[in-house]
């Protein structure tokens, strides 16, 4: 493309990951290189975007909002890690990066390439569907062995008398990896925690009786679905076993470092997550330390395992893969798969080999089980079942409407006649209403919040609908007051 004289586009999904594609761009584009990203001045982003105008850059990198570098020639654009939800808007205008740049691509004649070892389920069923083209990389860039993967079910470490973190197996591992001086990764997974309550001893979750979420810990030992509202009170002990361990997980990544500081004194620790990367360098001088092998051992969350290339790591550790499993979201088992998938690719990646631990309590779920094989269309094959059989997207398309009001009595009563009206406007069974129900966080700055969830197997019926109720909010002072927003196929709730 740029031989042609046109410009290129590569977004990447976390800032995180700027350093490491830079340099690469750099070695091959040399300074016709630019980046764009939260972490810049508005100075700095003004120089950036005054490169363009006068045609010195031919390649922009950077997360979602480089997207809208006005590039007069554009030819292609690169979304790595397509399957990322961080590319996708949670601020008005709400939008999705590749829905966009596909758009975008359209109106100016560009090519648009999708990356990822793992594709989100939608753009795996445009593959499916002709839609796209899809080309598959068989094997590792240099032809490196996959790493073994080993799943450890935390439920026996329990019965056997460990109660750390750290497993068994892990712990041997980890010793062996120090003896050697090769580095490790210990990943927490923390994404999609909404305090949901499980089992240690069964592996048992509590979830909703009408929309197969789990339930969310909230204070005053209440259990509440983000989707439809449904509550009950915390429960003791296990109602599948009668074990008293049941609870919600609060293990971080400072206590995971100081565990592992006391159990290896002798290793070399550095830790990443976003206390210690606030500062506008922090994680480029993280990343480089742990690049350089100043470091043993790196802990993280999910920012750790996305797309990095360490040749020195030869053991990654998954703590927790239940915590996002059982997250309030449709995309669970989704969202799981990919983190454990991408989180075991990035041991064994230089000359020797790597070994993958998945600590879990639920080592027959399908997500897990096929992460562990790195069954990419086995899982594709049983998250659409799961898809179809509850009309959640790709198989149905899903409408959220996003209320917010200082007055929550008025709020609540404005929620109940605006789900009434979706209902009138709807042919019969043409469209599922849930709700409403308050999200994970019900009031932020005295503000309260309140969610309404419409599925439709037409896209089209769903913007209708929501044309009608524009019009119905407009014309009714009741709502005067209220902020509501409209967002399709929601990748979180607000």
């Amino acid at each position: 493309v740029v031989s042609q004289g046109k410009q290129a586009i590569m977004l990447i999904p976390e800032i995180a990951l700027t350093y490491q594609t830079v340099m690469r761009f750099y070695a091959r584009f040399g300074n016709r290189v630019s980046i764009l990203n939260s972490r810049l001045s508005q100075g700095e982003r003004s120089d950036q975007m005054e490169r363009v105008r006068r045609g010195e850059v031919d390649v922009m990198i950077g997360p979602r909002s480089a997207l809208f570098t006005p590039f007069s020639n554009l030819g292609l654009i690169v979304i790595d890690e397509e399957h990322e939800p961080t590319y996708k808007s949670e601020q008005v205008p709400r939008y999705h990066a590749r829905e966009t740049a596909i758009r975008r691509a359209q109106i100016e004649q560009a090519s648009v390439v999708l990356g990822s070892a793992t594709p989100s389920v939608e753009a795996f069923s445009w593959c499916q569907g002709g839609s796209c083209t899809m080309l598959e990389l068989k094997n590792r860039a240099t032809r490196q062995v996959m790493p073994k993967v080993y799943t450890v079910d935390m439920r026996e470490e329990l019965k056997n008398g460990n109660r750390s973190i750290l497993s068994d197996r892990l712990t041997e591992l980890m010793e062996k990896c120090l003896s050697e001086h090769h580095q490790m990764m210990l990943f927490l997974n923390r994404r999609g925690y909404a305090g949901f309550v499980s089992c240690r001893s069964c592996g048992y979750v509590v979830k909703c009786p009408h929309c197969d979420v789990s339930l969310s810990e909230h204070r005053g030992g209440r259990l509440i679905c983000h989707y439809c509202g449904h509550e009950e009170r915390m429960i003791k002990p296990c109602p599948s076993c009668g074990s008293p361990y049941i609870g919600g997980f609060r293990m971080g990544t400072q206590q995971v470092e100081d565990l592992v500081k006391k159990r290896f004194p002798q290793a070399r620790v550095l830790r990443m997550d976003l206390d210690t990367t606030k500062n506008k360098d922090g994680h480029e001088k993280i990343l480089s330390a742990f690049a350089n092998e100043e470091a043993d051992i790196l802990i993280g969350t999910q920012m750790i395992v996305k797309g990095h290339d360490f040749p020195g790591v030869t053991l990654v550790g998954i703590l927790a893969a239940d915590m996002s499993l059982y997250g309030d979201d449709y995309r669970s088992g989704e969202r799981t798969f990919q983190l454990l998938t991408q989180a075991a690719g990035r041991a064994g990646r230089g000359r020797r080999p790597g070994e993958v631990i998945i600590q879990t309590y639920s080592p027959d779920h399908y997500s897990i089980r096929m992460a562990a094989r790195q069954d990419y269309e086995g899982f594709y094959e049983k998250e659409m079942n799961y898809r179809d059989l509850m009309g959640y997207p790709p198989a149905s398309q899903l409408m959220a409407v996003l209320m917010t009001g200082s007055d929550e009595n008025k709020l609540t009563t404005a929620a109940e006649y605006l789900k009434k009206y979706a209902i009138r406007v709807s042919a019969d069974g043409e469209v599922q209403v849930i709700g409403p129900a308050s999200p994970s966080v019900g009031k932020v700055n005295d503000v309260y919040r309140k969610v309404i969830y419409l599925k439709s197997e037409e896209y089209q019926v769903l913007v209708r609908i929501k044309n009608h109720m524009e019009r119905y909010i407009e014309i009714n002072r009741g709502f005067a007051n209220m902020r509501i927003q409209f967002d399709f196929n929601p990748m979180n709730i607000f």
